[in-house]
């Protein structure tokens, strides 16, 4: 029987979902592809579940594309017709309802997800891991962390929408400095550019982690967290004005919603909030 390359825990509102193939630092290779995606849809499934968060076992997040995976790809005759099958692997596993195709691909489902997507990145994210940090909402690195593109220096180019994603969360040139050398960075550098929104230490990552994961289940509301991971991943695609109508006609829904009530009644009784994310 072959061994999971991921593990799946939920507790306490937040699943943590962890790449388990520290031997190769958590490289992606088919089984752990199609494994994590199930993951996801059953954290986002669940009504248990409020928050997810993405980590990786041992000491790297993820080494990227296993090497045994694209020395296999390195072999096919791209003329033939090898290359159709080839594209057919980039194409979305399960289309869901409403949710715009560019996220629904193999590598840009998170933001199809409705619940926030925290990445703990704890080591090594570099070419395909490296993307993957990119469609989580937020990123907390581990002061060990490092990041990098790697492309370039193995002839490929900037893959699976990074080149839209990257320069929207560091700027067009960081975006360039980043895909054009190659470079590693360090936790330090990425919160600099704003790559990741806190840096913390190693030994207290996951802690601090689910410490933040936990705010966001205790705190706030799960449809305000849906509604507003709506908006702005649709935002990014809108204009001012199409934004504001959207967020208008959002706020007008929100009157209407337990969870407003439950915010309104919280405060003014000064108790912990009991959302039910309706």
């Amino acid at each position: 029987m072959t061994e999971s390359t991921v593990l799946y825990d939920a507790s306490d509102g937040i699943a943590t979902i962890t790449m388990n193939r520290p031997e190769r630092l958590n490289a992606m290779n088919s089984q752990l592809e199609a494994e994590l995606f199930e993951a996801f849809q059953q954290a986002d499934l669940s009504d248990d579940v409020r928050v997810i968060i993405l980590t990786g076992a041992g000491r790297g997040f993820c080494a990227g594309a296993d090497l045994e995976l694209l020395d296999q790809v390195r072999q096919i005759d791209l003329k033939s017709a090898d290359m159709e099958e080839l594209k057919g692997t980039f194409v979305p596993f399960h289309p869901k309802d409403g949710v715009p195709d560019g996220y629904q691909k193999t590598y840009s489902y998170f933001p199809a997800i409705d619940k926030p997507v925290i990445g703990a990145i704890n080591g090594a994210a570099v070419g395909l891991g490296f993307v993957f940090t990119l469609f989580c909402d937020v990123r907390i690195a581990a002061d060990t962390a490092r990041f990098g593109t790697a492309f370039a220096q193995r002839g490929l180019i900037a893959e699976h929408g990074i080149s839209w994603m990257l320069p929207r969360i560091v700027g067009i040139s960081n975006a360039f400095d980043l895909l054009y050398t190659s470079r590693i960075i360090d936790a330090q550098e990425a919160h600099r550019i704003g790559l990741v929104s806190h840096v913390v230490s190693a030994d207290e990552l996951m802690t601090e982690v689910r410490k933040y994961a936990g705010l966001l289940v205790n705190t706030t509301s799960p449809r305000s967290q849906r509604v507003m991971k709506r908006q702005v991943y649709a935002a990014l695609n809108q204009n001012l004005g199409e934004a504001i109508d959207t967020a208008n006609d959002e706020m007008l829904k929100s009157f209407m919603c337990a969870d407003f009530a439950e915010g309104l009644a919280h405060f003014v009784e000064k108790r912990p909030p009991n959302f039910a994310g309706k």
